[in-house]
């Protein structure tokens, strides 16, 4: 059940009772009744604070005034404040703790969000025995029964780990959350809510501020992102690109909007971030969109949303980018990971499978929890795990990113109120760590002049023959690939008028973003004479077919060769020194005609495209190591000529 569905429930029981029509009150107070009833009028209208002044002075007067330690109880559960409730509620049960059972099940829900666990289970057990319940307290009382035997299967020592704050360059009086980072950790970008300009209506607005780490350990002083990503309005619940150069980010009540609140995207040139634009339909509806997450690749992105055809209240979506660039349909992903409470802030960890969120409709400590899944290759999802004492507490859990090394995890929470939200870290256990994610930062050049170069990147994962990312590098020919350690990946760099430059190159289990992978890739630029060595085409051993995980590179060549439309190609077949001089030579020769076949049946004329075999005569490498080897076998394009009519 919805937790403000039972709070409400609550309200309506306690202000039904005969004795709030004036008559049976636990007082004979004038002065504490007079008190009660103008806290009582202050509450139905939701001037919280003078009803709390006015109900305070009431059981000052009275200190033994039931109904009034009800209703403190209660504004204190409505806000959030707990401990304060708890004191409340065992006031009123001490007194009388059989006038009104509903007063047993709010103080064990009071108590269960203190982390007073046992005390919880008691007295929710004890609701359960009283003669008149109603069926919706009754079954939201077995669900948080349910999460106190949960939370009392740990030792107490699971519960110690303290949050640190990420400082005071980040953290203010003003409140600071949703954080979020890039993927080699060297950006933090988070909302903070701002005292907005005059003549806009409400005095508060969300903008987004960005802090840089600094080589002496510590967060620099987080800046304002400015215009024309910051508005007038509000811009909150973003999701930064593990490279740094795009975001996602929600958006309300813009004149562009197609609900309330939308999903908005912007980019960054390495100056300004642009303005945002609506990320339209199917992912925006006329419902309410928030919190997105985009994948390390970019072709997956998670939001939250309480459109039609949900499980609970508000569920977890995620839609697809196809190859003309357009988002598909969002797709639920049902009960596995939505359930009849609210799901909200998805984070898509950076190896692009695991998923983690906040759920208050699972097993928990007691409020909102953070649990993790992860998506399998049948595009299935695993059971979602609590992420344990070391994350969740008995207060809400959301917006919780984990750092691309695995091991430290960033979320805002109130720790002390005259401080408000502020951003904080901890260092996750060993136990509920993801895996390790490197990255890869590469630069592409002119060989000639070393000029950065605007080129086209491809990744393949070699090990599971996907696609990991095709993208384009920034405006100085850099680029930025988060990688999980322990596969093969291949990597493909064009650029017009450049030769294809082609590699492979294993991440070795445990390789971590502490050592991350970095190269320069200098372009030759076409002309007679020149070569390019096409790494990941691959063949079975002793075999000239080509295997499917070729395709990829043979499809860069294709096009290559389209785009230099008049350039004539020879393609030449290498082998290590494995085997006898005869059979190496001829399987190269049938290689390179394997593939020289393959581009002919795809278009290109067949007088623009010569092969020949070299067998295991021009080594590269050593022939003695398996690395050595690796690099002799191999495909290699050679300009022959230009132009046709040379």
């Amino acid at each position: 059940m919805n937790q403000k569905t039972v709070i409400i429930t609550v309200i309506t029981i306690f202000l039904s009772l005969g004795t709030l029509t004036g008559q049976g009150y636990h007082t004979r107070s004038n002065r504490a009744l007079k008190y009660y009833d103008q806290g009582k009028r202050d509450y139905d209208l939701l001037y919280y604070d003078r009803a709390l002044t006015n109900l305070k002075m009431a059981v000052r007067e009275d200190d033994r005034f039931y109904e009034a330690h009800i209703l403190l109880g209660q504004l204190y559960s409505d806000t959030g404040e707990w401990e304060k409730a708890v004191v409340h509620y065992r006031k009123a049960v001490g007194i009388d703790s059989l006038f009104f059972p509903a007063a047993l099940f709010s103080l064990g829900r009071a108590e269960l969000r203190t982390g007073s666990y046992l005390e919880a289970k008691t007295h929710l057990e004890a609701y359960l025995n009283q003669p008149k319940t109603t069926a919706r307290l009754r079954e939201e009382s077995g669900r948080m029964i349910g999460n106190c035997l949960f939370a009392l299967s740990f030792p107490g020592s699971a519960f110690d780990v303290e949050p640190v704050s990420v400082g005071d360059s980040v953290n203010t009086e003003l409140d600071e959350y949703w954080p979020s980072v890039t993927g080699d950790g060297q950006e933090l970008i988070f909302t903070r809510e701002i005292k907005r300009a005059a003549g806009y209506g409400r005095d508060r607005q969300e903008d987004f501020y960005v802090s840089h780490w600094r080589s002496s350990g510590y967060w620099g002083t987080a800046r304002n992102a400015g215009a024309p990503l910051n508005t007038a309005g509000n811009e909150g619940a973003q999701s930064i690109a593990s490279d740094g150069r795009s975001m996602y980010f929600a958006a309300c009540d813009r004149k562009d909007g197609h609900g309330r609140c939308d999903i908005y995207y912007s980019t960054y040139d390495g100056t300004r971030w642009s303005p945002g634009i609506n990320a339209g339909s199917p992912v925006n509806t006329t419902y309410w969109e928030s919190q997105p997450s985009i994948s390390p690749n970019g072709k997956m992105l998670f939001f939250v949303s309480n459109r039609p055809g949900g499980i609970g209240g508000m569920d977890i979506w995620y839609s697809v980018r196809g190859t003309d660039g357009k988002w598909s349909r969002p797709v639920n992903p049902g009960k596995i990971i939505n359930s009849a409470g609210d799901e909200f802030s998805p984070f898509i960890y950076f190896n692009g499978k695991t998923l983690y969120f906040s759920s208050n409709g699972r097993e928990s400590f007691g409020g909102h929890d953070i649990y993790y899944t992860n998506l399998n290759r049948d595009s299935t999802w695993t059971v979602p795990v609590n992420l344990g004492p070391a994350v969740n507490t008995p207060s809400d859990e959301t917006g919780l990113v984990i750092e691309s090394s695995g091991k430290r995890a960033f979320f805002s929470s109130v720790r002390e109120r005259s401080k408000g939200k502020d951003i904080y870290y901890i260092d996750l256990p060993a136990s509920v760590q993801p895996e390790p994610v490197s990255y890869f930062k590469g630069k592409v050049i002119d060989k000639a002049t070393g000029a950065p170069l605007a080129a086209r990147y491809e990744l393949t994962d070699l090990t599971n023959r996907t696609e990991v990312i095709s993208s384009v590098t920034d405006n100085m020919g850099g680029f930025f690939v988060c990688l999980p350690s322990g596969y093969s990946y291949g990597l493909n760099v064009t650029a017009g008028g450049y030769m294809i430059f082609s590699e492979n190159f294993d991440f070795e289990e445990g390789y971590t973003s502490s050592e991350p992978y970095m190269k320069t890739i200098a372009l030759n630029r076409v002309r007679k004479g020149e070569f390019m060595r096409m790494y990941n085409v691959f063949y079975d051993t002793d075999s000239w077919e080509l295997l499917e995980s070729s395709i990829p590179e043979l499809e860069q060549l294709l096009e290559f060769l389209k785009i230099n439309s008049t350039v004539v190609v020879e393609v030449g077949g290498h082998t290590d020194s494995d085997g006898t001089d005869e059979h190496n030579q001829l399987l190269s020769e049938k290689r390179a005609g394997s593939v020289r076949e393959f581009l002919i049946k795809r278009g290109i004329k067949p007088d623009r495209i010569f092969s020949h075999g070299y067998g295991e005569t021009s080594p590269v490498a050593d022939n003695i190591t398996p690395a050595g080897k690796r690099l002799n076998r191999r495909t290699e394009i050679t300009i022959l000529s230009e132009g046709i009519d040379e």
